[in-house]
């Protein structure tokens, strides 16, 4: 079982178009209304693949109440923190080609007492039978940079372990908690290490930084280029198969979910990270992959690689 919780949700519109020309009116070709925000997506994903999985997050005026509706359509079994002000709505652009532009909003700030009953809420939901408890997604403004530090404590203290996936302040903030698991991309990692990261090399060298100050794993998604995994006693490299792009959109978070889904530590959950991660870019919008969509075979993970390959991946 794994609880995922996301403080910032938001109602994710994506609307398909043939190619983005600024400044012109232009038909689109598909438009998906779908709940979001990293940890919705990683329950989506885990439950659509048969794991079972909680999600909670704040929720508060009409778009609460759509994005409430929206989730009890997926099955995810999901708990609300009631909050006053309106979620957030988000637009990504998603082109034919693949490439996608994402327009988001702040979302509504969280008080003190919202961020505490986000919190308990999050931990009651991890029982004696929780083996994760995960922390996604930006943080809403009033929620402080600690808020995953917290959450880190907490889980630990109830006996899960604790994975996070945020930037910026936040992640800064989580890395001396202790964490059981971050997944940043390499740009994040190089934001977290005040470093440049242009080899592979460096990223492991950032990767391992970060493992000293007590992170236990750090898997680093590289866009195309693949998945870094570190830890104190391994590093392991992991790439599939090309695949046509069609939306970026929650790529990241399949690549979490497929990871927490594989055992969470070790090469089988990286390649059970990647699997997930490229069936999801193969799908439109925020479309999270099904059994139907994985393609394990075209997967590898080695511990031999070039350290002085240019990172190349988005």
């Amino acid at each position: 079982m794994i609880v995922t919780c996301t403080p910032n949700p938001s109602i994710d519109r994506t609307v398909e178009i043939e190619t983005l020309l600024r400044g012109e009116v232009q038909r689109a070709t598909a438009v998906r209304v779908q709940p979001g925000g990293k940890g919705i997506n990683v329950a989506r994903a885990l439950h659509g693949n048969g794991h079972g999985v909680r999600a909670v997050a704040p929720l508060g005026g009409d778009e609460g109440e759509l994005f409430s509706a929206l989730v009890a359509s997926t099955g995810v079994a999901f708990t609300p923190v009631p909050l006053d002000d309106s979620i957030r709505v988000n637009i990504t652009l998603a082109e034919a080609d693949g490439t996608t532009t994402k327009i988001n909003d702040h979302g509504p700030e969280l008080d003190r007492d919202d961020r505490r009953r986000l919190l308990e809420a999050t931990l009651a939901a991890a029982d004696d039978g929780v083996g994760w408890v995960a922390g996604c997604g930006s943080l809403p403004p009033g929620a402080g940079d600690g808020f995953y530090a917290d959450l880190v404590a907490r889980a630990h203290d109830a006996g899960a372990r604790a994975a996070v996936d945020t930037s910026g302040s936040a992640l800064t903030a989580v890395v001396d908690a202790g964490p059981d698991l971050i997944k940043p991309n390499h740009h994040e990692l190089a934001e977290l290490v005040d470093e440049e990261l242009k080899t592979f090399g460096d990223v492991v060298d950032a990767a391992r930084q970060i493992v000293r100050r007590g992170v236990a794993t750090v898997l680093v998604s590289l866009g195309s280029d693949g998945a870094l995994l570190v830890t104190a006693d391994d590093v392991r490299y992991g790439t599939t198969d090309p695949v046509e792009v069609r939306s970026t959109v929650g790529a990241g978070d399949s690549m979490l979910a497929g990871f927490l889904a594989g055992g969470g530590r070790g090469p089988e959950a990286l390649a059970s990270g990647l699997t997930w991660a490229a069936a999801a870019v193969s799908l439109p919008g925020t479309t999270l992959p099904g059994p139907e969509d994985l393609r394990p075979a075209s997967t590898r993970v080695s511990d031999a690689f070039d350290e002085d390959r240019p990172l190349e991946g988005d």
